[in-house]
């Protein structure tokens, strides 16, 4: 048996991709590459995730969660994907830190203060309402010497304006942050909604020191 089940904040009509009721390729059911991401990536994100479950850290292992930073700023390249039921939930604009880099991403930081992004994986936790940013996700890196000063750093999720298909129009990228992920403001309740409270989320970059050294991808 199979469903045909929407892909949510694509350009133009939504459209139906079928879901098969057995264990099979969710990179090639879902035509993930059709969506920028690679398979490459993709596996990535799945084995850290898998050693995250393994060690009891994810409370809700069903939710992947990949921002892919090799992408281009004008591309939407988050993507929140429900392994469990096979679904492409959202595929989204997403910000980087302000010194990370223009249009692309380049310089990666887990230092208070340097205003860039962080790289690998996250447990998401809950959702607060910032004083400044509205609703946000708080982020918990594990991943020590990459991103395991999110919190100190208060790197979060959040909307912000300058992550929306207007902005590039006016500037010719998206904007940029203080290190977080921000995303468009009409989806920051809805993706949280369906994140939050301990899924894996993986922010990719090909930082060579980073592949060869993080303990979730060995």
């Amino acid at each position: 048996m199979l469903f045909l089940i929407p892909v949510i904040n694509r350009a133009g009509p939504e459209k139906l991709y079928p879901v098969i009721e057995e264990k099979s390729d969710i990179y090639t059911i879902l035509k993930l590459s059709q969506y920028g991401l690679s398979d490459e990536v993709f596996r990535l994100a799945l084995a850290g995730r898998q050693k995250l479950e393994t060690a009891g850290q994810l409370k809700n292992p069903a939710i992947l969660t990949i921002v892919d930073f090799s992408q281009s700023s004008k591309q939407k390249r988050m993507y929140v994907i429900d392994i469990l039921n096979q679904r492409l939930l959202f595929n989204t604009l997403v910000a980087h830190g302000r010194n990370t880099g223009e249009e692309f991403a380049q310089h990666f930081s887990n230092v208070s203060g340097t205003l860039k992004s962080s790289l690998g994986f996250f447990v998401t936790k809950n959702h607060v309402m910032g004083a400044t940013v509205g609703l946000s996700l708080i982020i918990q890196g594990v991943e020590k010497g990459f991103n395991d000063n999110a919190i100190s750093r208060q790197i979060i999720m959040h909307g912000a304006g300058y992550a929306t298909e207007d902005f590039i129009r006016k500037t010719g990228r998206l904007g940029r942050s203080y290190g977080c992920p921000s995303l468009p403001p009409d989806l920051i309740k809805p993706v949280i909604d369906i994140i939050e409270n301990g899924s894996c989320l993986f922010i990719y970059y090909p930082d060579p020191d980073y592949l060869k050294k993080s303990t979730l991808l060995s």
